[in-house]
């Protein structure tokens, strides 16, 4: 499970004083490591998700008291606010679909917490993540998850080698019944039962329309009210505003076509949004910017593999080639709601090869 740690080093362990985290905390104090763990405080009015909350920090801390390592909770509030927050609700008003997740790995859970781990003079940074990464002809990178349910290397493509480099992931190797039976093995019950969260973080509920709202108060006037068309340009009916809908919602539109129809297009611009029948989302021609190279060093030519355009998603086989500082896939299928703002990430079997944000569609 740790290959790379022959001699016990100092680990700085993320902990969100959930089932995963904590567990690892487990297995790493069982094989003798030097642990020093961190919480991080990202977000006040967090309910119920992630660990942003009072007792996940108390949970933590006292799970770090009793295997008799050190814990601190590090306040990155302004940060997380300027950083992820921000960006959030500037794709939203750009007429994107972010994936708040990414941006926060590589930014704050490998970015704030790696400056910590040098700080505190940590050799490894361990997390409680599904994943796994290798080592090969000079290159490391992802592997998926032995628990394919619980995969997230999807979340993690934005990693650099430096960062695969300093970090292990103790539950990739393992299935989530496997890791919660390590919980029960220590007694640790109220660990091993924790319920597990699906929604983004900073939103109670899963309601992002509320949270800009908040956060945007003039939202409902600016940008307001606008046309809902069809793929000829004709004029369906009102909608309450762009930044509210996303490509391929088809509940809440509230308008009536006598017929199923979903959002295909968003257009910031002119606040529009373009509503056609399921088919008219499909699409077999993808653009990625921002991409990171994983698994090779360079896209030589055209290449083959399996692209995942969200998390819930088995992937479709594709070919891709880079095209200056884009890559171009064509898949051998049209795939639905291709959304422009989500990640797009590609693997060559199990192993990730490159992602990249959703930049354009055909």
């Amino acid at each position: 499970m740790f290959q790379k740690m022959a001699t016990k080093k100092k680990i700085l362990l993320a902990m969100s004083g959930g089932t995963d985290s904590s567990v690892v905390a487990l297995l790493l104090k069982e094989q003798g490591f030097d642990v020093q763990g961190v919480t991080f405080h990202a977000y006040d009015n967090i309910l119920k998700s992630c660990a942003d909350n009072f007792d996940s920090f108390v949970e933590a801390e006292n799970l770090a008291k009793k295997l008799g390592f050190p814990h601190q909770i590090l306040d990155i509030r302004e940060y997380f606010d300027k950083i992820v927050i921000t960006n959030f609700i500037s794709e939203y008003m750009a007429g994107f679909t972010p994936n708040p997740c990414v941006l926060c790995n590589k930014t704050v859970k490998w970015g704030k917490m790696l400056d910590l781990m040098k700080n505190l003079n940590c050799e490894y940074y361990a997390t409680g993540h599904y994943a796994q990464i290798v080592n090969e002809n000079g290159r490391y990178f992802l592997r998926k998850a032995k628990d394919t349910n619980k995969d997230q290397t999807y979340f993690l493509w934005t990693l650099s080698q430096e960062n695969l480099a300093q970090t292990i992931f103790p539950l990739g190797s393992l299935l989530k019944s496997e890791v919660r039976e390590i919980a029960h093995k220590h007694q640790c019950e109220k660990i091993a039962n924790k319920k597990e969260s699906q929604e983004i973080c900073f939103i109670p509920d899963n309601d992002y329309r509320q949270f800009l709202r908040e956060r945007i108060p003039e939202i409902n006037d600016n940008p307001g009210q606008g046309n809902f068309i069809d793929t000829n340009g004709n004029i369906l009916g009102k909608h309450k505003g762009f930044p509210f809908y996303t490509i391929g919602q088809r509940k809440g539109l509230e308008i009536a076509m006598g017929y199923p129809v979903y959002v295909t297009n968003i257009d910031a611009k002119t606040n529009t949004i373009t509503l056609g029948k399921r088919e008219e989302l499909l699409q077999t021609t993808v653009w990625i910017k921002d991409v990171n190279l994983m698994k090779y060093e360079e896209i030589k030519g055209e290449m083959q593999g399996n692209c995942k355009i969200r998390y819930n998603n088995e992937g479709e086989d594709c070919s891709f080639i880079m095209e200056g500082e884009m890559i171009k896939i064509n898949f051998k299928q049209p795939v639905s709601a291709v959304t422009p703002g989500q990640s797009a990430v590609i693997y060559e079997n199990n192993d990730l090869v490159c992602g990249g944000i959703i930049a354009k569609i055909n």
